[in-house]
């Protein structure tokens, strides 16, 4: 196990840090806390995190991070690299617009479609934005894997993911995929 309790001070150098957002007082920084969240927001986490100053609304499920927000999302990214690098992961990253095709050969372009974001691209091919990418990391790690002798593979990725949902079911989820 990583020892996750570092002191900031000895952070590596990210975004965050290297503009200078560790070690600011909250009054110094450009965003501002809220004493009451929007009374339309219906989850407990988002409100808590609108409220402090981490994140801001643009629509349900939708929110940029602000620079509390970065940090703890940040900080959250490191600590799963590092737990996955510990256990022999290997980081990768899997196009968030994705064809249309392994969709279709799995079956799941037409079970998934009440969440699926599908758009026409050039050419008239179709794609979808990744709500998951089992249908990408399968053939893609297959394509390596040619006796038992190559397994076990574990590969992982943290990325955003995109559901076509009616109603977010979390507010915040760092998503990696194993």
């Amino acid at each position: 196990m990583v020892d996750h309790m570092k002191n900031d001070s000895e952070a590596p150098m990210t975004p965050c840090n290297q503009y200078g957002v560790l070690g600011q007082r909250q009054s110094s920084l450009g965003t501002k806390t809220v004493r009451e969240a929007p009374a339309e927001e219906d989850s407990i986490n988002a409100s808590l995190l609108l409220r402090a100053g981490f994140i801001r609304k643009h629509m349900a499920g939708t929110y940029s991070f602000l620079p509390l927000g970065m940090r703890v999302l940040m900080k959250i990214e490191q600590i799963i690299r590092e737990e996955m690098n510990a256990i022999g992961g290997q980081e990768i990253l899997m196009p968030a617009l994705q064809p249309a095709d392994p969709w279709q050969r799995t079956g799941r372009w037409d079970k998934m479609d009440d969440i699926l974001f599908k758009l026409t691209g050039a050419g008239e091919r179709e794609l979808t934005l990744g709500p998951t990418h089992e249908e990408i990391v399968t053939p893609l790690i297959g394509g390596f894997i040619d006796s038992h002798r190559d397994l076990p593979v574990s590969v992982f990725q943290i990325q955003t993911k995109f559901r076509n949902e009616p109603r977010a079911k979390s507010a915040w989820l760092p998503f990696a995929s194993a």
